[in-house]
């Protein structure tokens, strides 16, 4: 019996052995040349698409659909607010009728658009995010939309630079991260969307900053601010309760808080209530709008294991599940000894896991996760966890552009490897052998 164990143990580890050596060698085939030279085919690709698509005069691009789609009712409801008629943001049919008759004056003389102006976009954020679009309510859709996604862009761009000031690491690689930056495949598709992805990274990357400079509450108020889209802090409150960090944590509540206190008293208690309610029937809304597609363009625990598991309920249950085994991991890092740049990384990652409607616009807040860990990479390369770390932030850059074929294989590849670099994370945190020594203090 003894002897068996033994053997047994013996070819355990000549498995470790093994898939080690496959993941080292996958690693070191991941050199700088050809990470730029994917990143220049992605980017043509991505992009060359994008100018085709769009070169359609008008509005609608050369599939019928409106250009930047997603901020229509952030546009509608802007002129609702703008025109004295805030109590109507939450009415669905107000906002049906002013989104088709909008698409409509906005499409006059152009093919396809039929299908098009029976597009249904509720507004689903809370008032106060409208009341930033006020000013552009002044112009024409189009002409609005551009505006947005021009800024947005700056953010981006900006958020993407002031991490990677951050990153010793990759000082002297400027050329492949701004390559790298076009090329991610979420910035692509907030783009065409005109979505408000770049708000939520500005608040993530606001956050790591504040960390950093040692400022916790400051950096729990940046966090809060996500109360607009308060699907991303399911997770992350959590996290820091767990893990005892409570500084950061009352930052996120009374920034929370705050948000929605100054927003009622803007609105009134009548329109108020109506986005609660909004958001307690969100299923609802969602149900009646969603594509049996849309799960194929998400990449949470959620759409996971709907992909994978046909029921409902089991699908649900696992998601619950897996979730509070996310949020626990995520916890263990954050209060570890590991350095800044891996506990931010595990939080976020947290949070894009455990947030019920991720959709691939949103995992755009990955990008300073991504810097992060490549610079931990660059500046340790000896580290037993390096190889496993750099295979892992490889496809974790690349796979949300692979959602679609989710649709025949029923797995969303993004997700499992976001979950593995988060385990990555909390096996070295919680290993004495391979700790990861930092001169930060244990909890922020």
């Amino acid at each position: 019996m003894i002897q068996r164990v033994k053997i047994d143990r013996v070819k355990i580890d000549r498995v470790k052995i093994g898939a080690s050596a496959w993941i080292e060698s996958a690693a070191a085939r991941l050199t700088p040349q050809r990470i730029r030279a994917h990143a220049v085919i992605l980017a043509l690709c991505l992009w060359g698409v994008c100018a085709v698509d769009f070169s359609t005069p008008g509005p609608l691009d050369r599939a019928g659909n409106i250009k930047f789609q997603d901020f229509l009712p952030l546009y509608v409801s802007a002129q609702l607010i703008a025109h004295g008629r805030a109590t109507e943001l939450y009415d669905q049919q107000v906002t049906a009728n002013s989104v088709q008759a909008l698409v409509g004056q906005t499409t006059v003389g152009q093919t396809n658009v039929g299908q098009t102006t029976r597009l249904r976009l509720p507004y689903l954020y809370g008032p106060q995010v409208s009341l930033i679009f006020v000013p552009l309510a002044r112009f024409s859709f189009p002409v609005a939309a551009r505006i947005w996604v021009g800024t947005s862009l700056l953010i981006f761009l900006a958020c993407v630079y002031l991490v990677w000031k951050s990153c010793p690491g990759l000082c002297s690689r400027s050329g492949i991260v701004v390559l790298c930056a076009i090329a991610f495949p979420p910035l692509f598709h907030f783009v065409v969307r005109g979505q408000l992805s770049a708000v939520v990274l500005a608040c993530f990357t606001a956050a790591f900053l504040a960390f950093r400079s040692g400022r916790t509450l400051l950096a729990g108020i940046a966090l809060g601010f996500l109360v607009f889209k308060p699907q991303f802090l399911v997770a992350i409150p959590l996290v820091l309760l767990l893990a005892q960090a409570w500084k950061t944590l009352s930052g996120v509540v009374v920034a929370a808080a705050a948000q929605l206190a100054l927003a009622s008293l803007y609105f009134g208690t009548l329109v108020m209530r109506a986005y609660f309610d909004t958001l307690w029937h969100i299923s609802r809304v969602i149900g009646a709008l969603e594509l049996n597609l849309a799960p194929i363009q998400m990449h949470s625990l959620r759409s996971f294991w709907s992909l994978l598991v046909p029921r409902p309920e089991p699908a649900l249950a696992l998601c619950i599940l897996s979730s509070l085994v996310v949020v626990s991991i995520a916890a263990v890092v954050w209060k570890s000894a590991a350095p800044l740049a891996l506990r931010f990384s595990a939080l976020t990652l947290a949070a894009v896991l455990v947030n019920p409607h991720l959709f691939v616009y949103d995992v755009l807040v990955l990008a300073p996760v991504l810097l992060l860990l490549a610079d931990w990479i660059l500046t340790h390369p000896q580290h037993p966890s390096s190889a496993a770390l750099a295979l892992l932030t490889y496809l974790a850059f690349v796979l949300p552009l692979l959602g679609p074929i989710s649709q025949w294989t029923h797995i969303q590849l993004s997700v499992p490897t976001f979950a593995a670099l988060l385990w990555v994370l909390w096996r070295d945190s919680r290993t004495p052998s391979h700790k990861l020594a930092s001169n930060e203090s244990a909890v922020v």
